[in-house]
């Protein structure tokens, strides 16, 4: 990919940064449940009123139907502007619609894309289950045929935002006697579907509310139309969806680390003194991390790169997942460094800084554990034996 962007490309940057500078809520996103589910849903309705939702989804589906460099672009003024962080449409539009773009029928797509992508619905994931994290392989989640419907009975764990959530890409195993990582189709449900319970999991950085929840399956049924993919054959669905994942879905995050990490340089110099920030050891952490994210950011265009070019998110993803994910924690552990002993108090819910820092730590084990991806890595990347 040519980094050196056209005079169109530059106009199109020109569009999205004005069209931002008036459009960004300046009100903050609030914690949890239906004000925060409102909140996200208005802004991707917002977005998409402006033409700015899904820069790179195919015109059919209500998208401009531009390359990955415009989405690029337009990642870059959204985390210059500061614009939210809506949580809640990630699994939606970076998980579900990826997939069902790729996998499904023409019905799902026409469906499920463009509320998707207006804002209508949000998505949560069910893949995790209890002793089954990163081992997604051994889920044991089960779903029965019956006539034209799915039976299914389990449990998933660690589903954020299932309270708040319309539907949810969920993973099933519906053949029993098939090896470890045959016989599991990837679903969509409906949340409101009879037989869901959701129990939520209370965390000590979010008193008051919940983000994650476990959830209960009690002969769900579930049309054999929502299968995406061929029957029995989901986990190469589901690579997709977390090579999307790991891939380009968190372009957005690995851009808006650049922004974090020069409002840090801001801070310090604030602090310590210009001076100081040339000598001490905060100086030279800060400098390391600048270099690591301009390190990301070189990743992140050769992802896009190889997705512009045909490719579909692969076991390479896998490098920038395991790099950035470690990179996320060094950069929130070194702003407390930079706050210093203000860091010991825990602030509000919308803190930029506190709270980040003490989440980051399930950075290296959501979407795989990190030596989950050092093993993708060896074997898919590299060739080593297992």
């Amino acid at each position: 990919m040519n980094l050196d962007f056209s005079p169109e490309d530059e106009a199109f940057r020109a569009e999205a940064r004005d069209w931002l500078h008036d459009n960004v809520p300046r009100e903050e996103r609030p914690p949890s449940d239906d004000g925060m589910r409102a909140f996200d849903l208005a802004w991707q309705k917002l977005q998409y009123d402006g033409g700015w939702a899904g820069v790179s989804w195919p015109e059919e589906y209500g998208g401009r139907g531009l390359g990955l460099t415009r989405q690029l672009i337009w990642y870059e003024e959204y985390a210059r502007a500061g614009a939210p962080n809506a949580e809640l449409l990630f699994v939606g539009c970076n998980h579900a619609a990826p997939t069902i773009m790729t996998w499904g029928t023409d019905e799902q797509k026409q469906y499920h894309l463009p509320r998707i992508l207006k804002g209508e619905v949000a998505w949560c994931q069910g893949f995790s289950e209890p002793n089954n994290g990163s081992d997604l392989g051994g889920l044991r989640c089960r779903a029965i045929v019956d006539g034209d419907h799915l039976v299914v009975n389990g449990s998933k764990i660690w589903t954020s935002s299932a309270h708040l959530a319309d539907w949810q890409e969920l993973l099933v195993r519906t053949d029993t006697v098939a090896p470890k990582h045959k016989g599991i189709s990837w679903v969509i449900c409906d949340m409101n579907t009879p037989g869901i319970e959701l129990r939520p999991i209370l965390i000590m950085t979010a008193p008051g509310h919940h983000h994650f929840n476990q959830v209960f399956y009690n002969n769900v049924r579930i049309p054999l139309s929502n299968v995406v993919g061929p029957l029995n054959e989901g986990w190469k669905v589901a690579m997709s969806t977390l090579g999307f994942e790991r891939g380009t879905a968190s372009m957005s995050e690995q851009i808006r680390y650049n922004v974090v990490v020069e409002k840090l340089v801001e801070m310090a110099r604030e602090r310590f003194g210009a001076s100081a920030l040339e000598h001490d050891e905060i100086g030279a952490r800060l400098a390391q991390l600048r270099a690591e994210s301009a390190a990301v950011r070189a990743m992140t265009y050769s992802i896009a790169s190889r997705a512009a070019g045909g490719r579909p998110p692969g076991s390479e993803a896998s490098l920038m997942r395991a790099f950035f994910s470690q990179l996320q924690q060094r950069i929130r552990r070194i702003a407390l460094d930079v706050i210093g002993e203000d860091a010991l108090e825990l602030p509000d819910t919308n803190d930029p800084w506190v709270r980040p820092y003490l989440r980051s730590y399930s950075n290296t084990i959501a979407a795989g554990t990190s030596e989950i991806q050092r093993n993708i890595i060896g074997e898919r990347v590299l060739g080593l034996p297992r």
